[in-house]
């Protein structure tokens, strides 16, 4: 038998590509079964009940396509064409590469009053409430606030009172969501030199609600491991019989936005729904666009898509606060996350990324938060008509922009896709503040 003598460097390099390759080997081992680990996490913590009674949202796909005409600053003026029955699944990003498209989640269409990402937010946090015995809730927001507004009609239907302090003065006609919010719940109007201590304030009148009999709890308070993996039977607490002027109260805090890591819960029920073969899928890259308020869909967005492990990176565009301020929120959420979980595979995977999983990204025209610039609303105006889809120049706007600009980069071979965060009653509020942007309108 020959044996042929090979020169020491390549027996060493044989042997390193051997080691090399059973480590690789190894950490492809170990991080499937941490995905699985994961994946079987998420489907313990959503095996729960829900107020959405299925997930299920519609995908509309936008194209995108130059005008030939250009805006003051030199930008092409875009147009857009809507498909609201698009072909999804496998092959998703090779079908668009003709032409430069992105998705709109619509979860604007959830609901009448309640949609968006409010209804997400609290799509686990309702039951949660019932299932806690909570008789009133109290929770806070800006004069046109679509939180405040979605918890008062939420909490209606469910037999819950609702106790919102909203920032700013009474306005002198009732549009929007304040009026929704005045119809379904009790307001109470803050100075907004005092609603810069909004916790104070909204402890103090939660105190005043509960009375000397009642109790306070702040809604985190709540996130224990055992409460949240484990749902006690249904506990409704009736209130038709006028028994709830002489019980005692128990009165629950929610953060403003629903800013909790429990309501986290829902948007990660909704990005596995989304992750679904027959949607994006699970192999697919997807850029996953978002505005931000509070930051709290966006971090359950991203949240979802690491315990997943899917291929999705999450841009949300900053809408209220600096870079800085939404990398803390996002801290806290996910330390509130992983104390509600307690799951040694999901600290794994947030070490993993250095505990971000948000790509926190400049709108294109900063401005202070709840300022209209000139133009937005007569944008707003163009694409309800090219397209059906109804935008806000607050809000959805902003994701609106990145994703068309995402859809055209050259070489992208992600998809794209817009979470529509609803809010649109909140248009009518715009059209009372800012009265000349609107009358442009009639000329169009």
């Amino acid at each position: 038998m020959l044996v042929k003598l090979l020169p020491r460097s390549a027996v060493v390099s044989a042997a390193k590509r051997d080691v090399h390759s059973g480590l690789v080997a190894a950490n492809a081992k170990e991080n499937s079964v941490l995905k699985l680990s994961t994946v079987e996490l998420v489907s313990k913590l959503l095996d729960r009940r829900w107020a959405l009674r299925i997930p299920d949202a519609q995908i509309h796909q936008v194209m995108v396509c130059g005008s030939g005409r250009f805006k003051q600053q030199g930008s092409e003026v875009l147009e857009f064409r809507n498909n609201s029955g698009p072909s999804l699944g496998d092959g998703m990003a090779a079908r668009n590469l003709r032409q430069p498209v992105f998705y709109v989640v619509r979860d604007d269409l959830l609901h009448p009053l309640v949609n968006g990402n409010k209804a997400r937010k609290l799509d686990a946090l309702l039951p949660f409430l019932e299932d806690n015995s909570v008789t009133d809730v109290v929770t806070c927001g800006g004069c046109q606030s679509a939180h405040a507004a979605a918890v008062a009609v939420s909490c209606a239907e469910r037999g819950l009172k609702t106790h919102l302090l909203l920032r700013g003065e009474q306005p002198e006609i009732l549009t929007g969501y304040t009026l929704i919010s005045t119809l379904h719940g009790n307001i109470n109007y803050v100075e907004r030199s005092l609603y810069a201590r909004r916790d104070e304030i909204l402890s103090r009148h939660a105190n005043m609600i509960a009375g000397s009999n009642g109790s306070v709890r702040w809604l985190s308070d709540l996130l224990e491991p055992a409460s949240v993996y484990h749902v006690p039977p249904k506990q409704i607490v009736s209130q038709l019989d006028g028994s709830s002027n002489t019980m005692n109260k128990k009165v629950i805090i929610i953060n403003e936005g629903a800013g909790d890591a429990v309501a986290l819960l829902g948007v990660i029920r909704l990005v596995q729904y989304l992750s679904q073969d027959h949607l994006f899928g699970k192999v697919q890259a997807v850029k996953i666009i978002v505005d931000a308020g509070t930051g709290t869909t966006a971090v359950g967005l991203g949240l979802g898509a690491l315990c997943l492990g899917l291929p999705w990176e999450v841009h949300a565009v900053m809408l209220a606060d600096s870079v800085e301020g939404y990398r803390k929120k996002e801290q806290s959420l996910i330390s509130e996350f992983r104390k509600m979980c307690e799951s040694p595979e999901i600290d794994l995977r947030l070490n993993g990324a250095k505990y971000e999983v948000v790509h926190w990204v400049e709108r294109n025209r900063p401005r202070k938060f709840g300022n209209v610039l000139k133009g937005e609303v007569e944008e707003c105006q163009r694409i309800a008509q090219q397209t059906g889809i109804l935008v806000d120049p607050i809000y959805t706007l902003a994701a609106w922009e990145l994703a068309a600009q995402l859809s055209q980069e050259q070489g992208a071979s992600a998809g794209v896709a817009m979470l529509h965060t609803g809010g649109t009653l909140g248009i009518f509020g715009l059209a009372q503040r800012y009265k000349p942007h609107f009358q442009n309108l009639k000329a169009h």
